[in-house]
């Protein structure tokens, strides 16, 4: 999650947000050199004095910064494109995990393993306990495996949501009447927060989602005691 003084990306916990966050550095790299050679330039006209009264075209010049911001924009086309088509790849899922956004909660559904269904609401400021996060902490965390490729399907029951986990590069649309979906890999155990991040409403800042990442043996056990109960 996010701390304080944090100005960069989360850390990642997933191969597709590691992607991300290169993508993100390269283009920033190639924006700093712009902006530089760009002040630079403007700079240096400010304060010559160079005057060429003869100076009615400069053909050679004009061909350079045509042809340089195309080439330029090539090499952030090519990797964002790779990259879009890897954001929407479907590996062959071990898990599919549906979540349905509510007003003002989520619903999930575990529908390889006999239906497990819960709703998970953001836990009051007055009922936080001292190591919880406020706005932040759910009453029903979603358990997940790590080191296992899951599939994430998300609708809306009213208007249109958004399940964003930003650690690992996850951001679905949940639209009423439409069933969008995607994928990612936890490749690290821990808790990962997210929050709806669509504006859905007066109160959807306060449709937080916590994501639990367990070794794949918890969650096996994790599955039989809800399904026995």
């Amino acid at each position: 999650m996010s701390t304080w003084a944090n100005l960069g990306l989360q850390d990642s916990a997933s191969p597709l947000m590691e992607q991300l966050i290169f993508f993100h550095d390269h283009a920033l790299l190639i924006l700093v050199m712009i902006t530089v050679l760009v002040g630079y330039l403007m700079i240096m006209l400010f304060f010559n004095s160079y005057i060429n009264r003869f100076l009615l075209h400069g053909q050679l010049i004009e061909m350079i910064w045509t042809i340089l911001p195309a080439i330029i924009l090539l090499f952030i086309a090519m990797p964002s494109l790779r990259l879009l088509y890897l954001l929407d790849e479907i590996n062959e899922p071990s898990i599919t995990l549906k979540s349905i956004g509510h007003q003002w909660y989520w619903s999930y559904e575990y529908s390889d393993f006999n239906n497990i269904e819960f709703d998970s609401y953001m836990i009051p400021t007055n009922e936080l306990a001292n190591d919880g996060f406020r706005l932040l902490d759910v009453d029903n965390r979603i358990i997940l495996p790590m080191n296992s490729q899951i599939r994430i399907l998300v609708t809306a029951a009213d208007v249109i949501h958004s399940w964003t986990i930003p650690a690992l590069g996850v951001k679905v649309d949940g639209t009423p009447g439409r069933l969008n979906q995607t994928n990612f890999f936890i490749n690290r155990p821990g808790l990962f927060y997210g929050q709806c991040s669509e504006i859905c409403g007066a109160n959807h800042s306060f449709m937080p989602i916590v994501i639990e990442s367990v070794p794949v043996n918890y969650f096996i056990k994790w599955i039989s005691n809800s399904v026995n109960s």
